[in-house]
Order: structure tokens, then sequence, then C-alpha cells
């Protein structure tokens, strides 16, 4: 099965205090989006797609490289619609999609191998990479069917109820998609939530609701999930990435 990547890298990092891009500031010299391009050109896939934003060119000018295009969201109106921009650049393609966070280095070329062959062993359409946390405060809950591998949704925490927020069980941002099946969900989505924005995550809910086969699954490091909001964020995947080796040599 033929494999694409979209990494998104819109935002604008509000919280890091700075007014360059998110997925532009650096972890111990490289800029946070590097660390995701080496992993995702390390698993051969045919398409790479960056969805920029908040500064598009200075984005796309650090991301060129062989085989990467990109797709410009603007306005800015959620995670839904910023896979939405990315369909006419996989036109031609036909596969699966691997959407990954430009703000989160730490994920491996390992974990996400797993999660392909996991995807593909249950015949899903589509598998969301999930790690439980002591404190889930501030994420998006993943609701299992009867504790299987089925997903029946993901909550956002704004938008969960009481009992939803007791799962400890988060979405890492990390998702794999049939490339067909999400474009057509992606249609079907509003903005009918707290933020009032398209969110990825409401696409589960319709394939499960329409009878395809979703699932998740939990990688056992939870540290490779850790997405960079904060410069103390971005200083603690620092020593993670230097204990993890992805530093200049």
């Amino acid at each position: 099965m033929a494999l694409a990547v979209i990494i998104m890298a819109a935002g604008k990092g509000t919280r890091m205090q700075s007014d360059l891009p998110k997925v532009l500031h650096k972890a111990n010299g490289r800029p946070l989006i590097d660390y995701v391009l080496d992993t995702s050109q390390s698993l051969g896939p045919e398409k790479i797609v960056i969805i920029v934003g908040h500064q598009a060119g200075l984005v796309k000018e650090a991301a060129a490289r062989d085989g990467v295009s990109v797709a410009l969201q603007e306005p800015q109106l959620g995670t839904g619609h910023a896979i939405m921009q990315a369909e006419a650049s996989l036109i031609d393609f036909d596969g699966e999609l691997l959407i990954l966070s430009g703000d989160a280095p730490l994920v491996t070329a390992e974990t996400l191998q797993k999660l392909i062959a996991f995807h593909r062993s249950r015949e899903a359409v589509a598998t969301v990479l999930t790690a439980e946390l002591h404190d889930p405060t501030g994420y998006g809950r993943v609701i299992r069917q009867n504790s299987g591998d089925n997903v029946l949704k993901i909550v956002e925490q704004k938008d969960a109820l009481e009992n939803e927020r007791a799962v400890k069980e988060i979405n890492s941002g990390v998702y794999l998609f049939n490339k067909q099946l999400l474009f057509e969900a992606l249609q079907q989505i509003n903005t009918n939530n707290a933020q009032q924005e398209y969110y990825l995550t409401d696409v589960f809910g319709i394939c499960f609701q329409s009878g395809y086969k979703v699932c998740a699954f939990k990688t056992d490091n939870p540290d490779e999930i850790l997405g960079i909001n904060t410069p103390e964020q971005l200083f603690e995947a620092e020593q993670l990435l230097i204990r993890g080796k992805k530093y200049p040599v």
C-alpha cells in the first residue's frame, strides 16, 4: 500500500512568546520541523505535504526538500480544515495518509512503522496513535469500544463529558487514514463545537457511524507524543532528543 505524509505546520504558537512560527523554534540547533521531516522521509513515502499558514514563506523555505510540497491554510479554521487544504496536492495519490504535527519532533520512525503495521493488520480505515498519561489534562481523549482496539470517538477536553474526561488515554495527533475515505468524511464534519473549528478528530466518529473500522494503537513511550507549546516544553524536548540521539553530530 502506497504511503504519503501530511505534516501540519500552520500554527502561530502563541504560548511560545514569539512571533516565529512554532515549527521553526529550534531544539538543539535545529528547527522542530527538521526532525519531523527526517522521520517522515525515513519511511519512504511517495509524497510529503506540509500545511503552512502563519508566516508561510518562512516555513516553506525551512522545509524545502526534494519530494516535499506545500499547501496553504488561510484562514486557519482547525485541524480538519488544515487537512482539506492538502487534497489538491494528493489528487493523483491513492493509498494511506500518515498525518503528523510539525511541532512534535520526538515520535520515532520505529513507532510509526508499528502504527502502520497495526493499521494494516486490523484492516482499519483510520488509526490514531495514543498514549496513556497520569495527568491527561488538556488533551483530547480516545474513547474505545468495550476497551478493544476499535475507537468510538475522540473528544476534545473542552467538549468532553465528565466520564470522558476521566479517561487517561489521549490523542497524540498522529493518524493513519485511507485517503479516499478521509476526504469523503471531511466533507461531513462541521464547526458545532466549543472552538467553532473543523476538528479532524470528528472524522473518527463519522467513519465509525458509517460502519468502518477505526482503531487506536497505544505507544509504550508517552514522551514520543510530546508536542511543543511552551518554552518549558521545548527545553524538555531538547533533553529527550539528546537522550534519543536526535541532534547534530
